[in-house]
């Protein structure tokens, strides 16, 4: 069983993944070695995972393939599938398409009967 902490009480040498981020490392394949518990009322506490700074590995650099599909998943966020065109934001699931197209009212049938 990893150690228990409690909130801002760990000790130097230990580090959460974005703080190890932050260093420019990652975990590199470690078990946890501690947790973090910050108390909330009336609610289980919140919990991270900590990590031994000294075993942590330096983040793997950005290769050329890695930009062009991010580019690519960055892409097929912002693009509409309504109009089709890049809305120069990522689109919020909650529209599943872009602002003027949520907006617009969609064409009326006309009855002729």
């Amino acid at each position: 069983m990893a150690d228990v902490y409690r909130w801002r009480l760990a000790p130097d040498g230990l580090a959460t993944r974005r703080q190890l981020r932050a260093l420019g490392l990652r975990p590199g394949g470690q078990d946890v070695v501690a947790e973090l518990h910050r108390p909330r009322r009336r609610k289980a506490p919140l919990v991270a995972y900590l990590y031994r700074v000294d075993r942590a590995k330096p983040v793997r650099p950005m290769t050329p393939a890695r930009t062009a599909a991010l580019d690519a998943a960055m892409r097929a966020r912002r693009t509409c599938p309504t109009c089709r065109t890049d809305a120069g934001y990522c689109i919020p699931r909650s529209l599943g398409m872009c602002v003027p197209c949520h907006d617009t009212p969609p064409p009326r049938k006309d009855s002729t009967s």
